[in-house]
């Protein structure tokens, strides 16, 4: 028992911050208002860019056609099959369906579930790297292009400028300070308080997204009875997608003859989203767009830890 609270803390405090927000947001809300949000997202994105080594990844980088299989998958193959499926929603999750589609691959679980099922997580750190530097621009163009008549109250532009500053600006900088070697070294000794520093962030982003979408939910207890069969048909529909993607990947990756390894990093990178963007971005929409983002986040832990244990028992019970 205390072995599984140990490997489960974040996504067990994940669901109660997200249910405490969601029934207590009036409670919440004077708090959640006062904080700083901007500087959070940027000090979670740097404390989890300083532990990475970009230097591990140049012998990645001389067999790319992995890394490009995941990145295709997660942004160009996910966001039109976010559209499809979003389509029997109300306005609200159907554009926060298609937000938690075109953000980037997460930073923190994409390489560790792949480690976790004998994949090789230096792919899946590419694929981070290569979709968070590029989210600035491809993540604004693909919610003009899907979701245009919702973003019409906001500047693309301005998304492009919020992306740059709060998602590759930290990243960058923390790249740069990697090149200092006191630094460098100080970030790997302190990997773990860094995680945890960067875990705690998300759970604080997560509260101010739960305290906003409870709050539109207040305001819609006339109607909540019409919105429940909505929301359980959202909550199906992302898992669906989650776990198309992940088989689309692992299946692809396997028809073009890629090692093993290589498939099990392809779907799990082609698959994952981060939470830290698509907050920033929902948060931009308001209402019941930051409900999806939430849903894809928690079913993709959930889902990934059933793949990546079934995938590690069945590599110990293949014949050598």
């Amino acid at each position: 028992m205390l072995q599984t609270l140990q490997r489960r803390w974040f996504l067990l405090l994940l669901v109660a911050v997200l249910t405490a927000g969601l029934w207590g947001a009036k409670q919440f809300a004077p708090l959640v208002e006062r904080l700083p949000r901007d500087w959070i997202i940027g000090s979670v994105l740097l404390a989890m860019a300083l532990p990475l080594r970009i230097d591990t990844l140049w012998t990645t980088l001389r067999r790319p056609g992995p890394a490009c299989l995941a990145v295709t998958i997660n942004l160009a193959v996910l966001p039109p099959l976010a559209w499809i499926v979003s389509r029997g929603l109300a306005d609200d999750l159907a554009v926060g369906v298609i937000v938690a589609a075109t953000v980037p691959c997460t930073l923190a679980s994409a390489a560790v579930w792949t480690r976790r099922a004998g994949g090789n997580d230096a792919t899946s750190l590419l694929v981070t790297m290569a979709t968070n530097l590029s989210c600035f621009l491809v993540t604004p163009a693909w919610l003009l292009f899907l979701a245009g008549r919702s973003t019409t109250a906001m500047r693309f532009d301005d998304m492009v400028l919020k992306l740059l500053l709060l998602i590759v600006l930290p990243i960058v900088l923390a790249q740069l300070l990697r090149t200092i070697s006191a630094v460098g070294r100080w970030a790997t000794a302190n990997k773990t308080g860094l995680g945890v520093y960067a875990q705690l962030g998300i759970l604080t982003m997560v509260l101010i997204a739960a305290v906003h979408g409870g709050r539109t939910l207040d305001s819609l207890h006339e109607q909540l009875a019409l919105w429940i069969g909505q929301i359980v048909l959202m909550l199906a529909l992302v898992g669906l997608l989650h776990t198309i993607a992940w088989w689309i990947g692992y299946w692809s990756a396997g028809k073009l003859d890629l090692a093993r390894e290589e498939q099990i990093a392809v779907a799990f990178a082609g698959s994952q989203k981060t939470l830290t963007v698509g907050l920033v971005v929902a948060l931009q929409f308001g209402g019941l767009v930051v409900l999806p983002m939430l849903a894809y986040h928690v079913e993709q832990l959930l889902i990934d830890t059933l793949l990546a244990d079934q995938l590690r028992v069945s590599k110990r019970s293949a014949p050598s």
